[in-house]
């Protein structure tokens, strides 16, 4: 229930109405006082839910504007704000590097397909995937100017304190498993266990 009402305020809402009016309809067919004072009550209610969703901010609304916010860093291209974020100094490296590699004038998160919370985890760890599309110029190639790209990243997070941080992350083709952008996703997967 804390959930629905601090996420989706307008679910809440519907509820607590249909439960108010239906008591006020009750109400105006029976007479009886208490269920006018139930109706009212529930109807009173719908308001105090939007205020509690609009103060409360969940884990999944947290990562959601951290990855606005890196996105707009991403665009700005200011790679120094787009990896503050990223929890393993050697994951840190190879994504400057490869931020390096790009000039952005687009990057964009078009759909986050979903955010995972696993709550029995310690510290809290989160599975994010969404759909970006970036248009980059290559800095090393530049043979690749001004190219509109959509591509599949996927997070993993993990809560330290009052802040999310990746501690690890893939980017795909939309469909499909990796290609020769996805150098991270191709390293981690044949790189030897320790």
């Amino acid at each position: 229930m804390y959930r629905l009402i601090a996420e989706e305020p307008l679910i809440a809402s519907l509820m607590l109405g249909a439960m108010g009016f239906g008591l006020l309809y009750g109400w105006l067919r029976s007479g009886n006082k208490p269920t006018a004072i139930a109706g009212l009550v529930f109807v009173a209610l719908i308001p105090l839910a939007w205020f509690i969703a609009d103060r409360i901010e969940t884990d999944r609304e947290q990562i959601e504007r951290l990855i606005y916010k890196l996105a707009e860093a991403v665009e700005r291209n200011d790679h120094n704000t787009a990896v503050s974020v990223i929890a393993d100094p050697e994951l840190e490296s190879l994504a400057r590097r490869e931020l390096q590699n790009w000039n952005f004038t687009l990057a964009k998160v078009t759909k986050i397909n979903k955010i995972r919370v696993i709550s029995d985890t310690y510290p809290l760890q989160a599975d994010v995937e969404m759909i970006v599309k970036v248009r980059v110029d290559g800095r090393v190639d530049r043979a690749i100017q001004n190219v509109q790209i959509p591509r599949k990243l996927l997070l993993t997070m993990e809560n330290d304190g009052d802040d999310w941080l990746i501690t690890e992350y893939q980017h795909l083709p939309i469909i499909g498993g990796p290609d020769q952008f996805s150098k991270f996703g191709a390293e981690r997967s044949t790189a030897p266990s320790n």
